[in-house]
């Protein structure tokens, strides 16, 4: 398994990348025993890109439960870590390039 597991491609996200500051910050769930060096270099050989910084938080499961006849199943969703890129000035990345 990679170090990068897929962008994440939210409002949240999507206004970071395009709000036109001088940092372009984008937002990718990653591998939770990786590094910010490791994720780092990673970013930098699948884009092409200068990684100016990398802010990862840890997401906690929650928990979730729902009514079915059966009565009420109760379980937890993933745990995963995710890593915020900030990019060089004038660096983008187009994750619809190849659609």
């Amino acid at each position: 398994m990679g170090i990068i597991i897929k962008p994440i491609l939210t409002e949240k996200t999507e206004k970071m990348a395009s709000l036109g500051d001088k940092y372009p910050r984008y937002g990718f769930r990653v591998s939770p025993k990786a590094n910010k060096l490791e994720i780092k270099k990673a970013i930098e050989d699948m884009y092409s890109v200068t990684v100016v910084s990398v802010n990862t938080l840890q997401v906690a499961g929650k928990n979730k439960s729902r009514y079915t006849k059966a009565g009420v199943i109760s379980g937890k969703t993933a745990a995963y870590k995710k890593a915020y890129v900030t990019l060089k000035e004038g660096d983008s990345i187009d994750f619809y390039s190849n659609i």
